[in-house]
This record gives structure tokens, C-alpha cells and sequence, in this order.
């Protein structure tokens, strides 16, 4: 699927207010003073995991729930799909105990219009470079996602969860291949978005990660 366009103007600067992701990163933050292997990286699409679309599946024979803007922020020539991201999924993702890391075509705009719909502070994000002729070629070959090779260098052998609706197993091949550390690529419906059962899933591959300890060295290949 081709690169999705930018959102209109939803809210106005980002509010940098507390939160439960902060107060979990001061935490993990006094934790790793202790033990200095830095967490694990949970890249973060928008369009499918957040924002579902393509149809309500069986779960929404009625169509999407919708959700009300959080208090303080105006409603008024507010994109309409965000209003199909539940607020509740904020808390959620800051229980991961992963650094939450945007990886998605919205970019900055991730963290103007959807980390406060989620009640999440500014979050870092992935800037796509320029694909080469030659990584094209390549890409185009293995057919792993234009996202793929970005992500593995941003996580520079580090483990890391991808979240994301476009996932195939070409990317995991790639990754397997190319990624020193731990990784889990899970895809989500993107008619149904992120739900209970993918939060299992994250957090059983995480469990087992905190089981092997996060003090580097080599991982098992991606799963």
C-alpha cells in the first residue's frame, strides 16, 4: 500500500502534561540507573493499529464506534478518523514497558494530533530516508516492506515489537536475517485495529523477553 497522506490540522501544539506514559518512563528511567540495558522498542503505525479502516468486520456490523475529543481539546475541524481511535489504547501501550517510538507516514503530525488524543507525551519518531535504486531493487526482490530496512537500523540490534497493519512474512525473513537482537513484528487487522488479543500477544513475547533478561549479547532470531 502506498504511503498514506498527512492529516488536516486536528488540535493546536502539543499539551506536555503528565501522564501515566510519564510517570512509567521517570519509573523505567530510575530502573535503569540500576540496570543500564536500555528497554525494548515498540514501533508504533497509525493507519490500521490506531485508526482502523477498510471496513467493519464482524466485530462492528454497525460500523466503527467513534469517541469523543479529550477534555480541553476543540472538536471543531477535527479530522474525522480520529475519532475512531480509542483513547484507552494509551494507557495501554504505556503498560507495555517498551519505549514508544512513532513509525508511521503521519510522522510529526503523530505527536501534534494522535499522542494527545492518547493521552501520550511527545514521542520520538522515524524519519523515512530516501529509498536508493538499489534498495528498491532490493526491496523489490524480497518483497519485504519499504518500512523494514529503516526500522532495523533504527533499532541498531536493540529489541524491538512492530506494530503495523502491513506486515508479511517477508519482513520477518528480512529481519530474521538482519537484525542482531530479539525482535516481534505483529501484524493488526486493520479492520479492527489494536484489540485485546494483540495486546496478549505483545505481552506474552514480552514476558518472555524480560524472562531472558535484558543484559545484550545475542538474541534468538525473530520469531
Amino acid at each position: 500500500m502506498a504511503r498514506r497522506g498527512r492529516p488536516i490540522r486536528a488540535f493546536g501544539d502539543p499539551v506536555d502534561a503528565p501522564s501515566a506514559y510519564g510517570a512509567h518512563v521517570t519509573a523505567e528511567r530510575r530502573s535503569r540507573r540500576r540496570n543500564p540495558s536500555p528497554l525494548p522498542l515498540l514501533f508504533l503505525d497509525v493507519d490500521g493499529p490506531l485508526i482502523p479502516f477498510g471496513g467493519p468486520s464482524a466485530r462492528h456490523p454497525e460500523g466503527y464506534p467513534t469517541y469523543l475529543p479529550p477534555a480541553g481539546r476543540p472538536d471543531e475541524g477535527m479530522n474525522p478518523l480520529l475519532a475512531r481511535v480509542d483513547p484507552g489504547l494509551g494507557p495501554r501501550l504505556a503498560a507495555t514497558g517498551c519505549e514508544l517510538v512513532w513509525a508511521t507516514t503521519w510522522m510529526d503530525d503523530a505527536n501534534a494530533y494522535v499522542a494527545p488524543w492518547l493521552g501520550l507525551p511527545e514521542l520520538p519518531v522515524v524519519f523515512w530516508p530516501d529509498e536508493t535504486d538499489e534498495d528498491m531493487a532490493e526491496r523489490m526482490r524480497t518483497g519485504r516492506h519499504w518500512k523494514t530496512r529503516p526500522l532495523v537500523a533504527r533499532a541498531a540490534g536493540r529489541p524491538f515489537v512492530w506494530v503495523d497493519d502491513e506486515i508479511t512474512g517477508a519482513d520477518r525473513a528480512w529481519v530474521a536475517a538482519h537484525h542482531s537482537g530479539r525482535a516481534l513484528l505483529h501484524r493488526v487487522d486493520p479492520r479492527d485495529g489494536l484489540t485485546d488479543t494483540d495486546f496478549e500477544a505483545l505481552a506474552e513475547w514480552l514476558d518472555g523477553l524480560a524472562g531472558q533478561g535484558l543484559s545484550g549479547g545475542s538474541w534468538p532470531d525473530t520469531p
